[in-house]
Order: structure tokens, then C-alpha cells, then sequence
């Protein structure tokens, strides 16, 4: 008859044997990817050299594929269609320098000719996010990798009036909603949004009891991430504010992954180094690190 010691020991080895196959389990089934956003290519200021350098430094770590976060051009909202051209185009040819799948978002700085000084006519079929969804597919999504829903959401709205607000409309709720009928209650998600959906930059930056504007902020966020009561909903992943964040609150992470562009390749903003996160995903979490891939200003 074994001695209480003994038991004990016994245990504690079986124990120590579990964990060590539920870590390996976790690294078996591990993989990363890199979220870039606020590129804000452009052929001024030395931005293709910057985003090379950002992509190199990419390729390097090894990724299992890149998913931008928006504001992938400088800007198509008061520019001239052959301006807004010419950027779609630049960006298409310097992100091939990327040698991992890249997933992208829309960001509010995608979308062609809604500000009056662009000129722009309503019926060119690259008017508004129409540019965007032509020359790199649709503006909201979802995939699955390795146990993990990813979904990109459109979070920007046009309000015909000549500018935009951070929503997601009811088209695309509806979306969400039928997505998440085939999708397992234990399946974690990660959502993919340019203007973020829960940030305390106002407060920061301009004082602790103001409001979060609506350009700032998705306006119907909450009504959004309600939609997910009942889901495995661990991350997500936000872009345009150009800082760096993470908010954890009821089991969510919402993280702001800085810019790539920094101050629109002007420097630091606010402090935060030109760069991007790179995340690497277990069974049911994740850890992450901003990585500042070693931008300087290029000066005259």
C-alpha cells in the first residue's frame, strides 16, 4: 500500500505530465501573424522605403500571413481619381514585396472623392468604397486558420453628406449574425476593424470626461459586440488612432496596433515608434509585442 507521500508524488507527476501535453499540444497547433496598419503609402517622403523596410522586417519573423488595419494609401477622400489611381496602384505593386498572404482592410483614407475638393463624379464606379472593393476585394470578410475565426469588418460608413463615421452597418450585422450560426460557441474570434470599436484616447489625450467622437470611434460598437454574447470572442484588433493600446475588458482584448507610417512618415506620434504587432496564437490565447522595425526620418 502506497504512503500518502507517495500518492501525493504520483499526483503531482501525472499533473506536471498534463500540462506538459497541453503545452505541447499548444505549440504544435501555435502560429503568428503580423497586423500592419496606417500605412499611408505614397511616393513623397520616402514611404516606399519606409514600408519596404516594414515588410523585410515582416518576411524575417515569418508570419503566417499579414493583416492590414486600414489606411493602407495616404489618402483617396479629397484627392483627384488620378491621384487616388496612382496610390491603389503603388500600394499594389509594393506589397508583393510581402512573401506571406496579406488580408486587408478598408480604412476611412480608401475611400474615393466623398470630400468636395476631389471633384469627383458619384458615378464613376470607383466612387466612394467602390475603389477599394475593385482593386483588392471586398471590404468585409471572414476565414478560418488553425481553430481561429478572423473577421474583417467595414467600419466605415459615407454619410453622403460629404464625410464619414465609424459604423457597421446593418448590412453587415446581418452578415455577422449568419456567420456566426455555423460557427462553434468555443471557436475564438478575432475581429478586424480600422476605427476602433472601444478606445481611451479622448480621455488620454484630451481629458478624462470627454466623449469619444464618431469619426473617432464606431458609433454603434456596443450594439456590434453585444452580437457575440454567448462566443468565444478574444481580440480585437483596431487601427487609425496611430497609438498604441490594450483595453481587456469582459475577456476582450480590443488593441490599437499603432502606424506603420508612424506621423505619416513624418517621425513618431505621440511617442509611439513607426511600427506593427506581431501576435502568435495558441489553442485559446495569444501574446503580443509591438515591433518598431527601425524607421528614421529621411531628412533633406
Amino acid at each position: 500500500m502506497k504512503s500518502k507521500f507517495e500518492v501525493l508524488v504520483i499526483g503531482l507527476a501525472l499533473m506536471l505530465s498534463l500540462i506538459g501535453c497541453k503545452n505541447n499540444i499548444k505549440e504544435r497547433d501555435s502560429f503568428s501573424i503580423v497586423f500592419m496598419t496606417d500605412i499611408h503609402l505614397q511616393p513623397e517622403d520616402n514611404a516606399v522605403e519606409g514600408f519596404t523596410k516594414a515588410l523585410d522586417t515582416v518576411n524575417k519573423l515569418n508570419p503566417d500571413f499579414i493583416i492590414t488595419g486600414g489606411d493602407l494609401i495616404m489618402d483617396a477622400l479629397g484627392q483627384s481619381y488620378n491621384r487616388a489611381d496612382s496610390l491603389y496602384n503603388l500600394y499594389q505593386q509594393v506589397i508583393k514585396k510581402s512573401s506571406k498572404p496579406v488580408y486587408n482592410t478598408m480604412g476611412n483614407h480608401e475611400i474615393y472623392g466623398i470630400y468636395k475638393k476631389s471633384n469627383a463624379d458619384p458615378a464613376n464606379p470607383e466612387y466612394g468604397e467602390m475603389m477599394f472593393e475593385k482593386r483588392l476585394g471586398k471590404s468585409y470578410y471572414a476565414f478560418e486558420h488553425k481553430g481561429w475565426k478572423f473577421m474583417v469588418m467595414n467600419s466605415i460608413e459615407d454619410t453622403k453628406r460629404g464625410k464619414y463615421i465609424g459604423q457597421i452597418d446593418s448590412t453587415q450585422i446581418a452578415w455577422i449574425k449568419n456567420e456566426l450560426k455555423t460557427t462553434n460557441l468555443k471557436t475564438p474570434i478575432v475581429i478586424i476593424t480600422h476605427i476602433p470599436f472601444i478606445t481611451a484616447y479622448t480621455q488620454k489625450y484630451g481629458g478624462s470626461t470627454l466623449p469619444n467622437d464618431s469619426t473617432l470611434v464606431v458609433y454603434n460598437a456596443k450594439e456590434v459586440i453585444d452580437i457575440f454574447n454567448g462566443y468565444n470572442l478574444k481580440l480585437v484588433l483596431q487601427g487609425h488612432l496611430h497609438i498604441v493600446e490594450d483595453i481587456y475588458i469582459d475577456g476582450i482584448h480590443f488593441i490599437t496596433g499603432g502606424a506603420v507610417s508612424g506621423g505619416w512618415w513624418e517621425g513618431p506620434y505621440k511617442g509611439v515608434e513607426e511600427g506593427f504587432l506581431h501576435i502568435t496564437f495558441g489553442e485559446n490565447d495569444f501574446r503580443w509585442s509591438y515591433v518598431d522595425y527601425g524607421w528614421q526620418v529621411q531628412k533633406p
